[in-house]
């Protein structure tokens, strides 16, 4: 199976979710190859991952973007297919590489395989009913789904691939290396497993989400944080797809009323007591009005200057830069066309 799968993660100061990570892959039931590229990783990041029996590819940090480092990644991997994790996405459980692959058994074309975000221990409330919603209503059944592009459907605007549809996380994924080579991903700023999923669904392949390959990756930002990553994801949502969150008052009244309604039908059916369901709902309607606010200036970045851009940025990232999808993707770069 070495020859088969590789396990491939851009890696920079990995520390102590890196290490988990890794101890994590080294419990898988299928053997693989483990890849990192360390982008100038300040702490041992590089040495932990050689411990762990990893070959490391070594970029300076300026070379890094998040779909040209994953070409980079999967271009050096020896295995046909190439699972994709993040430093901090662990896996959590042992038959995590296993559920993933089972991916490309539910279609001939099914070319990229992803799985689900599960909230660390300690994670909050309002952290937990997110994940918990979004990748449930991926799946509401809990069975492995696949979706395809009929002959018409490749036309469709890149609009019509907001949600589940045109959904893809290469946090925790599996690409078919010759799925790969006819749609590589992108070089772009934001949002690369996004684009890679529309990619290859117009080029005929089947994307598989299958809910039993689960990783632990969650993020309980501080408010600041939260609302910088909001605004990073909706300005990726405007260049990517066009898309401007609604500013009305009426639209945000339902989207508050939407969110905060089916939370507190969860918890009185999960038996909360009232008193830590009041707790609940109060943080929960501070986390979405943050995400709301966020999203609003995120779907907006247009029309502000790059330095509030920068400011607004968790990822400190000034540009805006909308994408034509209609146009192909370019090969894929190798590490000599690098260096």
């Amino acid at each position: 199976m070495t020859a088969s799968v590789t396990v491939a993660i851009p890696v920079r100061d990995g520390g102590p979710l890196l290490a988990g990570t890794l101890a994590a892959l080294a419990r898988q039931s299928v053997e693989h190859e483990l890849l990192v590229c360390d982008s100038g990783s300040r702490d041992d990041s590089i040495g932990v991952a050689r411990a762990h029996g990893a070959r490391v590819l070594e970029i300076p940090p300026a070379q890094f973007s998040h779909g040209g480092t994953r070409n980079l990644l999967v271009s050096e991997a020896r295995g046909e297919r190439v699972a994709l994790l993040t430093q901090d996405a662990e896996p959590a459980d042992e038959r995590w590489l296993e559920r993933l692959l089972g991916g490309f058994e539910l279609g001939e074309d099914v070319g990229i395989v992803y799985g689900p975000y599960r909230p660390r221990e300690g994670a909050s409330a309002a952290v937990r009913i997110e994940l918990e919603r979004w990748f449930g209503s991926l799946s509401p059944d809990g069975t492995p789904q696949v979706e395809r592009l009929g002959d018409p459907e490749g036309l469709l605007p890149v609009s019509a691939f907001i949600g589940r549809r045109g959904f893809f996380t290469d946090a925790n994924a599996c690409i078919a290396r010759v799925a790969w080579e006819r749609a590589p991903f992108r070089e772009v700023p934001y949002a690369e497993d996004r684009v890679l999923a529309i990619d290859m669904l117009r080029a005929g392949y089947g994307k598989a989400f299958v809910p039993r390959a689960a990783v632990l990756h969650s993020h309980d930002y501080t408010t600041s944080e939260r609302l910088r990553r909001c605004f990073d994801e909706w300005r990726g949502l405007r260049e990517v797809y066009g898309w401007r969150e609604p500013a009305s008052p009426a639209h945000i009244a339902r989207r508050l009323r939407g969110e905060l309604g089916a939370a507190r039908r969860e918890l009185l059916a999960s038996g909360v007591p009232p008193a830590r369901r009041r707790a609940t709902l109060a943080a929960l309607t501070s986390h979405h009005v943050v995400r709301l606010a966020g999203a609003l200036l995120g779907s907006r970045a247009e029309a502000l200057p790059s330095w509030a851009r920068r400011r607004l940025s968790l990822e400190g990232r000034g540009s805006f830069m909308p994408l034509r999808l209609d146009e192909p993707a370019r090969p894929p770069t190798t590490q000599d066309d690098r260096t």
